[in-house]
């Protein structure tokens, strides 16, 4: 096993993250598209879902391909430093990609994702006001003591 033989597997299993990721983009289309045509009565938020699924299969097959780009600079013999820079170019507009279509998906960038499910853990641990609290009459005054 030669160099070359190890440079050649290499470039293949970028490629094949490639095509992954172009699977998983065309067939999560094609999902996304199927259950939009079964929910169409439900206006809006067929829709909406729709764009939902149709974007998380995009984010996922841009992983893949990220994976690949990453794989077939690292597999050049002499990365250079215009190879660096062409991938570090790739990966930033894939990123910034990325993360504008997580805000489109989900209304929040990616790393606020934890103070929404902090703030939704700390209000489902709030203590509510008991039904029988909140309408009882206030209590009357006991007898008072007299004055001097």
């Amino acid at each position: 096993m030669g160099m070359a033989y190890i440079r050649d597997l290499i470039t293949a299993a970028g490629l094949a993250l490639d095509v992954a990721g172009v699977l998983v983009i065309l067939i999560g289309a094609a999902a996304a598209t199927i259950l939009y045509v079964g929910r169409r009565n439900e206006a809006g938020v067929s829709f909406r879902l729709y764009r939902k699924n149709l974007g998380r299969s995009i984010l996922l097959g841009l992983e893949f391909m990220v994976g690949g780009d990453i794989i077939r600079t690292v597999s050049v013999e002499h990365p250079g430093l215009d190879n660096v820079l062409v991938l570090g170019m790739i990966v930033l507009i894939r990123t910034i990609l990325s993360w504008s279509m997580e805000v489109e998906i989900e209304g929040r960038w990616p790393w606020r994702a934890w103070f929404v499910e902090k703030s939704m853990l700390e209000a489902s641990r709030a203590p509510a006001l008991a039904p029988s609290a909140q309408s009882s009459p206030p209590a009357e005054p006991g007898p008072q003591p007299p004055l001097a």
